[in-house]
Formats: structure tokens, C-alpha cells, sequence
């Protein structure tokens, strides 16, 4: 059964779509999607209709609460959450539920994300959306690192993943970064697989990444816009 990773969509619901139908997504596959559904692309609103038909047609996906998804869910409190999430993409997944200028997103979609899970773990694999404090005293519970962390690789206790792989995203970075994450696994077990789907391709990003875990084959798309 083919196991599938991909992180930071960001809205863009078109790009998502003809990644999955290159990877020849199917019931018989797993697919693990890492955070950051909504905000910054143009469709928010479609990236997660989709999550939610693809689990309701039987497929086998799983997902993780991203900064994003955290950032819609404080701004029901309005006040400073409401401005910064709306200065960080709210705007624009607001328009891609009909929102625009009342500035709110769906009940029923802010419970569908506050129900996501902070990690995941499948065999061999230990899946967060941004990274991991190892000198708390349980780093899985540590919401601000899973969420939030940056420039942690170099206080990170290796020994902690217990022969276990990483997965992340957050931050993104080029093909050529993420090819080369994948090359050093053996001897550094992390790797970060947000290809910058919202970034400037001039750098390497504008697309979506899936990574195979057995096989660690690597599968970009271009944005579609």
C-alpha cells in the first residue's frame, strides 16, 4: 500500500488536485497531509472540500493542524488573532467561502479544523506541520514548536526520534533542498517537504511536494494556479 506526504497547500486547490493525479491516488493508497490547508492561495474553501470527499469516498487520509489552520481558529476571538490572521491569507480564503468583507469562515469548517491533531506517526514516521522542542519535557505536546518552530535543526536531539524519520513543513524551501533532505536522510532523519506553493518559482518553489515513505521517490508539481 503506497503511503503518500504532502504539506503547505495553502489554497491551492487546482495544484493539490493534479498532484493526486499524478501520484494515481486511490482507496488502496495513504496519504498523509501535513497543515496549512487554507490561506494566501485562492481556494482554501476547495482544498478542504476535497480532503473532506476524498475521506468521505473511502480514501485513507489523515491530517495535521498547521499555523494556519491555528491562526483561523484564534481570529474567532477577534481583536489582535482576527487582524493578524487576516494579514497572513484570512483575506483570501475569506473570498473563497463567500466571506469577503465579513471576514469569517464556516462553523462547520472551523470545527473540522479544530479537530485536526497536532502529529501523526505511521510506521517508521513521526509527522508534525513545523517542528519539535526535544528539551521539553514531552515535546509532542509543546503546541508553540509544533506549530510555529523555525531554525531548530541545530538544537535537535536526534537521539529523541528513536530511529524514527521525521516529517515536517513550514518552511519552505526549494526542489533542490528538499532533494537533498531526502539524499542525507541516513545520517540527519528529518525531512521538510513544503515546496512553497504560494513562493516565487525564481527561487525553486511555486509547487507542491509528495514524498513517497518507503521509497522516499520524491513527486513536484508546478502551481496551476
Amino acid at each position: 500500500m503506497p503511503q503518500y506526504a504532502i504539506s503547505d497547500i495553502h489554497g491551492h486547490s487546482n495544484t493539490f488536485r493534479a498532484l493526486l493525479k499524478r501520484l494515481d491516488f486511490s482507496q488502496d493508497d495513504e496519504l498523509f497531509l501535513l497543515g496549512d490547508f487554507i490561506d494566501r492561495g485562492p481556494d482554501s474553501k476547495g482544498v478542504i472540500d476535497q480532503v473532506i470527499d476524498l475521506r468521505e469516498t473511502g480514501h485513507q487520509v489523515h491530517c495535521l493542524r498547521g499555523n494556519h489552520e491555528q491562526l483561523a481558529i484564534d481570529a474567532e476571538w477577534g481583536n489582535d488573532s482576527w487582524q493578524i490572521w487576516l494579514g497572513n491569507g484570512g483575506k483570501e480564503a475569506c473570498t473563497s467561502f463567500g466571506t469577503y468583507g465579513e471576514w469569517y469562515l464556516p462553523d462547520d469548517y472551523l470545527k473540522w479544523m479544530e479537530a485536526l491533531p497536532f502529529h501523526l506517526s505511521t510506521e517508521g514516521y513521526l509527522m508534525v506541520y513545523a517542528g519539535i522542542n526535544t528539551h521539553k519535557v514531552n515535546p509532542l505536546t509543546d503546541a508553540e514548536s509544533l506549530l510555529w518552530a523555525r531554525n531548530w535543526y541545530g538544537d535537535f536531539d536526534l537521539k529523541w526520534l528513536d530511529g524514527r524519520i521525521l516529517l515536517h513543513g513550514h518552511t519552505p524551501q526549494s526542489r533542490a533542498q528538499i532533494i537533498d533532505s531526502v539524499a542525507t536522510v541516513g545520517y540527519f532523519p528529518v525531512i521538510n517537504i513544503d515546496n512553497g506553493c504560494f513562493a516565487a518559482a525564481s527561487r525553486g518553489m511555486n509547487g507542491l511536494c509528495a514524498l513517497t515513505l518507503v521509497s522516499h521517490e520524491l513527486v513536484f508539481e508546478e502551481d496551476v494556479g
